[in-house]
């Protein structure tokens, strides 16, 4: 609804301005964080999952869970048969959750949206969930996911659905013109935490890396 805000933690990351104070936000959630979402509903994580899994091969990998916060898709990833998964992440103390869990062979301490110190064509596979939100990253952070995946491999995004208007329908078109990708599928719109008011409806998005 137009009159209402996020609450709490969530509402200060999506008001916050810099890398450094969203990093700092998580490292202070990382503790409550799972349990939060948990009790507002929060779909991304399955939505991802659900996508993922539909196209690209079990047992693919590596697959780069990017934006993985405390590991909430890549403890099902392993449990799904993809045998190397790695965490890219903003946050120190979000990191340090996901790596308790033992289900990545290596994290990453990395801002997306900028160069990212993969090869070309590393990642069988890159999940960026809950990632393109208000607050975040924008569509700068898309190039290089498409950079380190490999061609035929998959990148499964959400997307704020406001933001998909504003400027990542403009960028993935330019990526889809240039043939670097191509659109494998496109959810209906839902919202991602059902039970917080403040919640507008986001996407689910698969481009195949040509």
């Amino acid at each position: 609804m137009a009159g209402d805000k996020h609450k709490g933690l969530l509402g200060s990351v999506y008001a916050a301005k810099s890398p450094d104070e969203i990093a700092a936000l998580y490292d202070a959630w990382a503790a409550t964080y799972e349990k939060e979402m948990a009790e507002i509903g929060y779909r991304h994580p399955s939505v991802g999952l659900a996508l993922l899994t539909r196209h690209l091969a079990r047992g693919a990998a590596p697959v780069l869970d990017a934006g993985a916060g405390t590991g909430l898709l890549g403890e099902w990833l392993a449990i799904l048969g993809y045998p190397h998964v790695e965490a890219l992440d903003i946050s120190e103390g979000m990191l340090a959750v996901a790596a308790a869990k033992g289900c990545y062979r290596k994290l990453h301490r990395l801002a997306l949206g900028g160069a990212l110190p993969f090869a070309d064509g590393q990642f069988a596979g890159v999940t960026a969930v809950g990632v393109f939100s208000t607050g975040h990253v924008g569509p700068e952070g898309l190039g290089e996911l498409v950079r380190c995946t490999r061609k035929n491999g998959v990148i499964v995004l959400t997307i704020k659905l406001a933001l998909w208007e504003r400027s990542f329908r403009a960028a993935v078109a330019e990526l889809v013109g240039a043939g670097c990708v191509s659109i494998a599928e496109e959810t209906p719109p839902y919202v991602s935490m059902p039970t917080d008011k403040a919640t507008t409806p986001s996407k689910g998005m698969v481009l195949r890396v040509s």
